[in-house]
């Protein structure tokens, strides 16, 4: 049987309140009863009742994350990553994680709802931020604790943290225009999801810096899915007159593209330019390795956890609101300049 504050009161010679008091810090337990106590204790190898101390706290040391999904079989490595960054930051921090996941729509805010009033979580984190986000009004009005890792439309009175997506799109239009591009195919998100008009805005404006305009017809909307990718990807490419680029607003939809593309008979580097976004690793590793907006994703988990936490304990944050810049990747996915490749 696992040690108890009792076994170590006898040892001790002690009342299990002092020693109670001891392994707490108290101001009125002698350091040198504080010192046997704690000696005792890791010498029997005693673990305190996390149970009861959270009781003891009125908290869960519990964050919640519910994943918005698409489809019966989710399978999205983006959050594999974030979820990593806010997992081992949460251990490492004494926090459990609470893990759902939910299609968008009517019962997503129902299983907030039981986890908050539940008492199962201290506080939560917001992923795929829409327009208008019911997820983030609800804990407003509930003053609940949230980071969220993005924005919504219009203004933001809450904590974030965010990477600029339309700068990152600013950064693959001047590429693939430096490339000879010019007649460009997007695969965005659905428009309810703020990055999703963030990024196509910034696609549009690099575009526009170079005296080029997006095609409102070569804009197609996906679900962020390899399937919707290709799907999407190969009703641009049967076009009469198809674009020599295609960008997708994530790497999943790219890798799609990319499959359409050779399904086609089309060599992606040569004959189609595709990009992605967010450099999850199979970006690296696919054939060819893919061009794509790099954003620290794991990184970012960790964050909006470290955060979060400071919110849930009544620590001031440094910063309410926190964008990042990210970076453009050049792989092999959009290959040689147009012009040069023409000449040869």
């Amino acid at each position: 049987m696992p040690a108890t504050l009792k076994d170590i009161a006898e040892k001790v010679g002690k009342s299990v309140t002092t020693v109670s008091r001891a392994l707490h810090d108290y101001d009125d337990v002698s350091l040198d009863t504080k010192e046997r106590v704690r000696q005792v204790a890791d010498d029997l190898g005693y673990s305190p009742h996390t149970y009861a101390q959270r009781l003891q706290k009125q908290r869960s040391d519990t964050i919640g994350f519910v994943i918005p999904t698409f489809g019966p079989r989710f399978s999205d490595p983006f959050f594999s990553e974030f979820l990593a960054g806010v997992g081992n930051n949460a251990a490492q921090l004494g926090y459990d994680l609470l893990v759902s996941t939910q299609p968008v729509g009517e019962k997503e805010q129902d299983v907030y709802r039981k986890m908050l009033e539940g008492g199962r979580v201290d506080g939560f984190v917001i992923v795929r931020t829409r327009c208008e986000d019911s997820r983030i009004q609800y804990l407003i009005n509930k003053e609940a604790p949230f980071i969220a890792f993005g924005s919504v439309e219009g203004e933001n009175t809450f904590p974030f943290v965010d990477e600029d997506g339309a700068y990152g799109m600013r950064l693959v239009a001047d590429h693939l225009v430096n490339l000879g591009h010019t007649y460009i195919a997007c695969i965005a998100p659905t428009p309810e999801l703020t990055f999703s008009n963030l990024r196509l805005d910034g696609l549009r404006m690099g575009l526009d810096n170079h005296g080029i305009t997006l095609n409102e017809g070569m804009i197609r909307f996906g679900d962020l899915t390899q399937q919707s990718g290709f799907e999407h990807a190969q009703d641009l490419l049967s076009m009469a007159g198809p674009p020599t680029a295609i960008v997708a607003c994530n790497d999943l939809m790219a890798f799609g593209a990319m499959s359409a593309a050779r399904e086609l008979g089309l060599v992606v580097g040569r004959d189609i330019a595709i990009t992605g976004f967010d450099d999850i690793p199979m970006a690296t590793y696919c054939n060819p390795p893919l061009t794509t907006v790099h954003q620290p994703v794991y990184k970012i988990g960790g964050m909006v956890c470290e955060m979060l936490v400071d919110l849930i304990e009544g620590t001031p944050l440094e910063q309410q609101q926190i964008v990042l810049k990210p970076n453009l990747v050049v792989r092999q996915s959009c290959g040689e300049n147009l012009i040069t490749t023409s000449q040869k």
